[in-house]
Order: C-alpha cells, then sequence, then structure tokens
C-alpha cells in the first residue's frame, strides 16, 4: 500500500468512528444542542427577512429588459436550438443601466466564467436566465442555484434523488400500477379458493372489462421499466450519494433529516440536487462561498468533467481556471468575451488595456497639438473622433487600495503555549501558540470544528482543563459572517462606526475616508445597512477591525461576498500586515499568497476532535488533497 493510500484509509478509518458517533448520552445531548441550534437560526433568519422586506418594499419588479426580437421567434424557429443570444440586450433597475445594447452569447457545451465588479449586474443577468426573462430556447432546461433546500423530515439523500421529478413520477405510478395489479390477483385468489368450496360462480360479467384493464396496466408498467432504465433509476441513490459525499456529506449526515442542517449545509444540498439532475444550462452563483476546501476541489474537478453549458459567477481565481473554457466580462455595461479561463483572461484583459491606453495617449498629443495650433476646429475634430469615454474608464482602471491603517501598533511580542481540552466540541489535546509574526491557515472538513478552535483562540470558550497565557495588551481583530450579519440594520455605516468607535475621536468625514479606503462608495455610507449586499457589509466589518487597531487577525471565510479585485486588496493588506493572522478560507489562492512564508507559515488540520500540523506548506496540502479527488472519481467512473 503506497503512503497516499495509507493516508486515505486512515482518514476514511477515522471518518467512519466519527459517524458512529459518541455513547447515547452525548446523541442526546448533541441532538437536543441541534435543536437549539436550528430554532435559534429560524428565528434569526425570520427576523432578517422581516427587516429586509420592510427595508426593501419598493424594490419589487425594479427591472426593465429590453432586447431586439429576431424573426421568427414568435413562430418557435428557435425551438431546436442549443445556443443563447440576444442582441441588443438592456437591463435597467430603478434607472440604473447594468447592460446596455449588449449581446448575450452562450454556446452549448461550454462552461463561462462570468466576471466583473460586485454590483454590476451578474447576479441580476443569471436569475434574468433562469426566469427566461430574456430569450431561451424552449428546449433547454435552466437551473441556477440561488436558495437552499427547503428544511423537512426528508433525509438529505432522498432530497437530491427526489430534484429528478420525472423519476419520481415514475416510481409512484409504478407503485400505484403495481398495487392496482397486486389487488386484482388477490381478487382471483380468493375466486378460485372459493370455486373449490362453494363451487363455481359466474364471472362472465365484467371479465373482458378487466382482462383488458391488467393488460392496459402490464403495457404500461413494461414502458416504465423501459424508461427507468433508460435514465438510470437503479443508480439513482448510488449517483446521489456519489455526489454528497463530494461534498462533504458522511454516509450518516446523508441520512439526517434537512431540518437538522444549517443554512450553509442545506445550501450544499441544493447543489447537490443541481449537479445530480444535470440540467441543459447550470447556472451557479458563488458555488463556493458554504464549501470547505476540499469540497471546493472536489467541485473543481467535477465541473471539469461537465459536458453540459455552465456558467458560473465566482470570486474564487483557482476555482474559475480549473472550470472554465470562456470568460464573459461584464465591463462598461457591456458583455465581453474570452477564450480561455481566467488567467488566459487576464493577459488578454491586459494587454487590450495597454492597447486602450496607447491610443489615449496618442489622442491626448493630437489634442495638444491641435490646441497648440489655435485652430479650433482641429481641436473638435480630434476630440469627435476619440472615444474619450471607454479609454478614460481604461486608464482608470486599477487593482486594490492602499491603506494606512495596516500597520499594528506597538504590540506584545508573543502569544504562545495554548493547551486546553474541550470534550463538549470534541476537541482533545489542543497544544498551539501564535505570535506576531504567525500566518496560520486552519483547514478541514466544514463542521469538524474549524470555527470552535477558532473561537478557542480567540478566548470565546472557556476551557474545561489546560492553561491559556495571553499578553493582557493583547488586541485581537475578529471577521466571521455572524458579526455581518450583527451589524445594526437600522443604522448608516458611518453613524455604526461612529457609535462603536467613539474613542477613535475621528469626524464623520474622516469615517467616511476610513469606509472608502475598504473600497464601500460614497453613497452606502449613508444608507441604512440592511440596504447593503453581503460584499458592503463586509467592508463595514473591515473597516471596524482596522478601527480596533488589532494585533492579531482571526478571519473565518472573510472572502465571502466579495468581488475578485476585493480579494486581492485584502491579501495585499494582509501581507502588508505587521501582526499575527489566522484564516479558514475555501480561497486556495489567498492562502497560497499569506501562507508562504516557510519560517513562519503553518497548515493546522482540524479532523476527528484533532488539530495537527502539516508538514509542508499549503501548496503540498492542496496538492496531496487534488489527487486524492481525482484518483476517486477515476474509481468511480471505472465502476
Amino acid at each position: 500500500m503506497t503512503a497516499a493510500e495509507e493516508l486515505a484509509a486512515a482518514r476514511a478509518a477515522r471518518r467512519a468512528e466519527r459517524d458512529m458517533g459518541p455513547d447515547e448520552d452525548a446523541l442526546r445531548q448533541s441532538a437536543k444542542e441541534r435543536r437549539k441550534m436550528v430554532e435559534k437560526e429560524r428565528k434569526e433568519l425570520e427576523r432578517v427577512a422581516a427587516a429586509k422586506k420592510a427595508a426593501l418594499r419598493d424594490d419589487d419588479n425594479v427591472f426593465d429588459v429590453a432586447y431586439e426580437r429576431q424573426a421568427g421567434d414568435e413562430a418557435g424557429s428557435v425551438l431546436s436550438a442549443t445556443d443563447i443570444k440576444v442582441h441588443n440586450l438592456t437591463i435597467r433597475a430603478k434607472g440604473k443601466v447594468l447592460l446596455e445594447n449588449t449581446t448575450l452569447t452562450v454556446a452549448a457545451g461550454r462552461r463561462y466564467g462570468l466576471v466583473g465588479p460586485n454590483g454590476k449586474g451578474k447576479s441580476t443577468l443569471l436569475r434574468m436566465i433562469a426566469r427566461r426573462q430574456v430569450p431561451v430556447p424552449d428546449n433547454l432546461d435552466v437551473l441556477l442555484v440561488e436558495q437552499e433546500v427547503v428544511g423537512t423530515d426528508q433525509s438529505a439523500l432522498a432530497s437530491v434523488v427526489a430534484a429528478d421529478v420525472e423519476l419520481m413520477a415514475l416510481r409512484a405510478e409504478e407503485a400505484e400500477i403495481e398495487a392496482r395489479l397486486a389487488g386484482v390477483r388477490l381478487e382471483d385468489d380468493e375466486e378460485n379458493g372459493g370455486e373449490e368450496n362453494g363451487g363455481p360462480k359466474d364471472t362472465t360479467t365484467g371479465t373482458n372489462d378487466a382482462s383488458a384493464e391488467q393488460d392496459s396496466d402490464a403495457d404500461r408498467l413494461t414502458a416504465i421499466y423501459e424508461r427507468m432504465a433508460e435514465i438510470g433509476a437503479a443508480s439513482a441513490e448510488a449517483r446521489a450519494s456519489k455526489i454528497l459525499h463530494g461534498l462533504g456529506f458522511t454516509e450518516a449526515m446523508q441520512r439526517r433529516a434537512t431540518q437538522l442542517f444549517s443554512g450553509g449545509w442545506r445550501m450544499r444540498i441544493s447543489l447537490a440536487r443541481a449537479l445530480y439532475i444535470q440540467p441543459t444550462v447550470l447556472l451557479l452563483d458563488e458555488p463556493t462561498n458554504h464549501l470547505d476546501l476540499r469540497a471546493v476541489l472536489w467541485l473543481e474537478e467535477y465541473l471539469t468533467r461537465w459536458k453540459k453549458t455552465l456558467i458560473v459567477v465566482s470570486h474564487d481565481r483557482d476555482f474559475l481556471n480549473s472550470v472554465t473554457t470562456d470568460i464573459i466580462h461584464l465591463h462598461d455595461e457591456r458583455l465581453h468575451y474570452y477564450r480561455g479561463n481566467f488567467a488566459q483572461f487576464e493577459e488578454m484583459y491586459d494587454q487590450r488595456r495597454r492597447e486602450v491606453n496607447k491610443e489615449f495617449d496618442r489622442y491626448q498629443k493630437q489634442l495638444r497639438a491641435a490646441k497648440r495650433s489655435g485652430s479650433k476646429a482641429s481641436a473638435d475634430k480630434v476630440q469627435k473622433e476619440a472615444k474619450t469615454k471607454a479609454t478614460q474608464r481604461a486608464q482608470r482602471a486599477g487593482k486594490g487600495y492602499d491603506d494606512d491603517a495596516t500597520k499594528s501598533a506597538a504590540a506584545p511580542r508573543q502569544w504562545n503555549d495554548l493547551h486546553r481540552e474541550i470534550r463538549d466540541f470534541g476537541m482533545r489535546d489542543l497544544n498551539v501558540g501564535i505570535d506576531m509574526g504567525s500566518r496560520v491557515a486552519i483547514v478541514g472538513p466544514n463542521g469538524a470544528g474549524k470555527t470552535t478552535l477558532m473561537n478557542l483562540v480567540a478566548g470565546d470558550l472557556a476551557p474545561t482543563s489546560g492553561d491559556q497565557r495571553r499578553n493582557f495588551k493583547l488586541r485581537v481583530g475578529r471577521y466571521a459572517q455572524h458579526f455581518v450579519d450583527a451589524l445594526s440594520f437600522d443604522e448608516t455605516p458611518v453613524d455604526y462606526l461612529m457609535n462603536r468607535f467613539p474613542e477613535a475621536g475621528l469626524k464623520r468625514e474622516e469615517m467616511r475616508a476610513r469606509l472608502g479606503k475598504f473600497g464601500l462608495s460614497g453613497h452606502h455610507h449613508l444608507q441604512p445597512i440592511c440596504k447593503l449586499s453581503g460584499g458592503q457589509k463586509a467592508r463595514v466589518v473591515f473597516a471596524a477591525i482596522a478601527l480596533s487597531n488589532p494585533h492579531i487577525l482571526l478571519l473565518d471565510e472573510p472572502t465571502n461576498h466579495l468581488d475578485m479585485q476585493s480579494i486581492d486588496a485584502l491579501a495585499d493588506a494582509l501581507e502588508s500586515f505587521e501582526g499575527g493572522v489566522v484564516i479558514i478560507s475555501h480561497d486556495s489562492r489567498l492562502l497560497s499568497r499569506i501562507c508562504d512564508d516557510q519560517e513562519h507559515a503553518e497548515v493546522w488540520i482540524v479532523e476527528d476532535g484533532t488539530v495537527e500540523r502539516y508538514d509542508g506548506d499549503f501548496e503540498d496540502y492542496k496538492t496531496e488533497l487534488i489527487k486524492e479527488i481525482a484518483a476517486e472519481m477515476d474509481e468511480d467512473e471505472k465502476k
């Protein structure tokens, strides 16, 4: 057995042991805690939904869509088409132009990455396609993974299989016909028995009709069996189980009712349902947001083998590089198309940008020369011929931002030797240390305890045994999704920061400047926080972290809701940050950038109630996972 096989076997054994679970009392306690968690999450979701509904009451039906109708559209001439083609497409929302006179082209079998800054209309375009508010051939089934599956007492596995509506209908009809035929056979048996005991009976009436009905049922049952064989009904549960396993569900979790899962796990079930039914056109909006690193790498491998049409919005560069065959760039209210993955797109885009800037420089020289000549007609001619708007935008285009608030204040030299045992969370014998130079990536499956470990490091969890040593002057900056959700909904970003950090002594305009450094545009500074997008709320939290002037940063999935430019800016800021960084993320490129220091970088693997330091850097760990996943898929394809 090779070292890789031994490692995989050991992990499988640990997972199986974990699935067996603790003793009965612990199971009851765990179930009780889960019910409390589900109920708490439900109430919080209802509160947030009610607040958002009240704030956005006037935002329904705000989209105005226009496009050029092609000859023959009404006659259904595109019914047999496999591509999507829309000319002169314009989409407006509340007077704001998202797309204007552009062409939407989606070729069958291609895998597109839809990229562009947040808030420019990427998600809107996906919804328009899914709801057929733009022309889509009737023969194409389109599915957008947008909402988590509704929690019921149905198991995760059954929920995925139930996504195949045709299979469910065939199975229901099969059961109905078989029950009817079984009833007829039972009646025949009773009649035959009656003849033996009491002599013959007159059964001529209705015999012919009953026989014809049985023949019809038998023929229909044969047709059902043939169709079920065509769609692979016998392997439905096995195929669904493999997808759920790839997305991080153990066998025990697959049997668990969907109502017992958190929102993030139910979102995974929705994704599994989409992958299972294999629509002609699959639309994914930030599919990696709720996944751990291994599940992201599994999804990458799965989608590279996807034979149908895919359009995905993602901020994960490595994911787009692995999955996509084409890039659609939403820029200047138009859709621009590039062949190749995201890395190839960036090269072509930079080349195009240099050419446009060169043209702009040439135009500026011509304009200055015309003005020096004193001829107004010449100057007007130069201005008229130049496409100044596009070139100026290209000239202004850039990535990242500088933030003088990223430098840490005077700080304690070290925070080390953290050791404790937490039985309630299943974590044992932890011995970890963090200092001002640390760069730590925490990896492992969701639900294994990564966030618990982060809470432990932050001091939010009390130890049951062991000791902790930390400098009393230590300031910790913390980012997690629940910090974003906990923002005051009725306050504006400026008011929120002014009220939370009065000790900063900043005036309102100075506070707005801080928000601007984190990419929050000016008109959002004075909007209620409930009207901000997820990415805009994240920027408010990052601004708050910077105002706390931390020595150590603890970041739990900080890239959720951020666009690529913002993630690049975050990576730049973290690289220049002089304090320690501990991060949980599914964005492998961000982890590679932060944990590239051989001396200070570490990878902590959280699994089966333990924390192990990985012997190697993050790229080594990622490569090992990719090989393991590819081997599993190759083995599945052979079966």
